[in-house]
């Protein structure tokens, strides 16, 4: 195999990859509990999107729902800043800062 039939078909995984990744991005994923009383969404990639509390299932009253589904959601968003802050400080570590395509930190 020559070096520009390794080039393309590193472009071509390239290409795969990042159709993967937007893909997933795109992509809604629900999780619930308590027989649907609470109902988180992420994207394929795993991050937080949203989520839905059923104050009556819950018993309690729309504000309280409304207010916990807020404070939450942004706990749970600063959570995933953190973790992805993390990974991409790791894994810059592991590749000495180079940029390896796909990988998208």
């Amino acid at each position: 195999m020559n070096l520009m039939q390794i080039m393309k078909q590193a472009q071509n995984v390239q290409a795969k990859l990042k159709a993967s990744q937007e893909e997933l991005a795109k992509m809604e994923i629900t999780g619930e509990s308590a027989g649907g009383a609470v109902k988180i969404v992420c994207d394929g990639q795993g991050k937080f999107k949203s989520i839905k509390l059923d104050a009556q299932s819950l018993s309690i009253d729309a504000d309280t729902a409304e207010t916990l589904e807020d404070v939450i959601a942004v706990a749970i968003k600063q959570a995933n800043d953190k973790a992805s802050k993390e990974m991409e400080a790791k894994m810059k570590q592991a590749t000495g800062g180079l940029n390896i395509p796909g990988l998208n930190f």
